[in-house]
């Protein structure tokens, strides 16, 4: 008989205990709850008012308001700055409500834009520089230099952009070596190496303040070495070091090369 007693004591005393411990993972919850709402607080004071770049083209639709499918004002180039006035959620995504001077203010999907305010934005960058191709990929790397300067992940973009810009340099030349009129290069008093380094094609990347020198034994456009030699000069220790220096010496030879006879 006592022994049949003591199990309702025994549950009601379990269940008084379960009540104790909900308690106390309740109060533990609670100022982990508000550290992510500060959080968050502290995130969105950070974006509202900074200054962000277009980057991503494909997402940068300027729209009446926060919506997917709300109707569009314009899509941003890349490289255009804006400044974010506020935020909302809508359609799965983040948007920015932004001003984008001269005169158009509107919504731009969150992901479109880059800037030093958001935590990750660097990193993302880089990943959306690996995944891109042709002229995209030289004017991400470009964007990325501008916005970053610091960056853990600026030594092994330099290498990269380099090399895509050799690349570019030999397509260059075979452009102008087909393109250029050799009669009237001939007939001009014009120097040959100025039309070659007038030829059109060179114009967008000089915008990026990207240089090709030109050899004019061999009529042939080169890279002229500089994201190399800021490798070489500013991080010398750095893994991708000496084969920036390897690049230089290669620019060299290259340079006093001088047309088979």
């Amino acid at each position: 008989m006592l022994k049949a007693m003591r199990i309702p004591g025994m549950l009601a005393v379990l269940f008084c205990l379960s009540f104790l411990f909900a308690d106390v993972a309740a109060q533990k919850r609670k100022p982990l709850n508000a550290a992510k709402s500060k959080s968050t607080a502290a995130q969105k004071a950070r974006e509202i008012g900074s200054t962000a770049i277009v980057i991503d083209e494909t997402l940068s639709i300027l729209r009446m308001k926060p919506s997917l499918f709300a109707e569009s004002v314009q899509r941003m180039r890349r490289g255009r700055k804006v400044q974010i006035l506020g935020l909302a959620e809508a359609d799965g995504v983040k948007f920015y409500r932004v001003s984008a001077p001269p005169n158009n203010t509107g919504w731009v999907q969150s992901d479109a834009l880059f800037g030093k305010f958001r935590t990750g934005d660097e990193e993302r960058l880089a990943r959306l520089i690996q995944a891109a191709d042709g002229f995209d990929q030289i004017e991400l790397a470009a964007a990325f230099f501008e916005l970053y300067p610091e960056s853990q992940f600026r030594p092994a973009i330099l290498l990269l952009f380099g090399d895509l810009l050799e690349e570019t340099a030999a397509k260059l030349s075979k452009d102008a070596n087909s393109k250029l009129n050799r009669r009237e290069m001939a007939a001009s008093a014009a120097p040959l190496h100025s039309y070659y380094l007038n030829f059109v094609s060179i114009d967008r990347y000089r915008k990026l303040d990207i240089l090709f020198l030109f050899n004019s034994a061999l009529k042939a456009f080169y890279y002229d070495g500089a994201s190399w030699k800021e490798i070489v000069k500013k991080y010398p220790a750095s893994t991708e070091a000496a084969e920036a220096q390897k690049r230089l010496d290669s620019l060299k030879v290259k340079m006093d090369r001088t047309a088979a006879k």
